[in-house]
């Protein structure tokens, strides 16, 4: 696992109780990715959960912690159940979720906090109407001028006449995927509505997350990593992040020192017996293979082998 803290999944094993839950505050969930290169093996997602405390639209988040990990979404969705407990958010009432429409973070949505109010993210949601406005218009002007009004509809009016103009558009390819991007996910763009309620339409604390926790350490100029390498920096990393490390080391010490003992057992269990010495102060010993040869005929070094 990436994560190097024990945290709640654990816990529940190890004691088969389920503690309480932190107080109930208005939460904040974001999910994403962003890759690293790895040797032999190219360009991998590191994905990232980030949660927070709601303070209202304006003044952001507070408390923010993070999990991740150099995996797929099935193992993601295992290594985040920790810090999904630790926060409360399987008994959070009071849950705004911010995302892209990656159908592998929805799943998880699905998964651990189906009762999520669901939110797209604002600024993934207007690159899809630029897209269609500049597969239709060359005119730079032209496209500006349509997105900006379409834009400030999507964020302060009815998303349904947004749609509506996407299908006034001519038809393209283009179109027909940013129409279809958007009408699918028509429940997570009412951007007035939850603006009116004071939840974020943004995933920033997300994208921020990733640059300070993940890229700063992991995408430096001409950085390669190994597989083992990176996930044991991103473990590292998210413990410093979530200003746990004294906690998470009363854990991971104790058994970094187990796995050591067991690992100098083994050796000695399985350390060869070294061959005896052949030669002695310069000397070959009686059973040296130099002393069992001779020439034939030779009395001086009787070979038992030679009739």
């Amino acid at each position: 696992m990436c994560q190097l803290e024990l945290g709640f999944a654990e816990t529940v094993r190890e004691t088969g109780t389920v503690p309480d839950p932190p107080p109930e505050v208005p939460l904040q969930l974001s999910i994403d990715g962003s890759l690293v290169h790895l040797r032999e093996v190219g360009w991998r997602e590191v994905k990232l959960l980030a949660i927070g405390h709601r303070q209202g639209r304006e003044a952001g988040l507070t408390q923010l912690t993070y999990a991740a990990t150099l995996g797929n979404a099935t193992t993601f969705a295992d290594e985040v159940l920790g810090e999904l407990g630790r926060r409360g958010v399987p008994q959070a009432t009071d849950l705004v979720t911010v995302n892209d429409g990656a159908v592998w973070i929805q799943e998880l949505l699905d998964l651990h906090c189906p009762q999520a109010h669901r939110v797209l993210d604002f600024a993934h949601a207007a690159g899809y109407l630029a897209d269609a406005a500049k597969v239709i218009w060359t005119d730079a002007q032209t496209i500006a001028g349509w997105f900006a009004n379409q834009r400030h509809a999507l964020l302060t009016g009815d998303p349904d006449q947004v749609l509506a103009a996407l299908r006034q558009l001519p038809a393209s390819d283009q179109r027909d995927t940013s129409l279809g991007y958007l009408a699918r996910r028509r429940p997570q763009i009412a951007y007035r509505e939850f603006t009116e309620r004071g939840w974020p339409i943004g995933s920033g604390c997300v994208e921020s997350g990733h640059q300070h926790v993940v890229q700063d350490r992991l995408k430096g100029r001409g950085m390669r990593w190994d597989e083992a390498g990176a996930t044991a920096m991103v473990a590292v990393r998210i413990v410093v992040a979530n200003d746990r490390w004294n906690e998470t080391w009363r854990q991971v010490g104790p058994a970094q020192r187990v796995a050591a003992r067991a690992r100098t057992a083994h050796r000695r269990a399985t350390r060869q017996v070294p061959p005896p010495q052949q030669v002695i102060d310069g000397k070959p010993v009686a059973t040296h293979p130099w002393r069992a040869f001779r020439l034939p005929g030779s009395p001086r070094f009787p070979n038992p082998s030679v009739p």
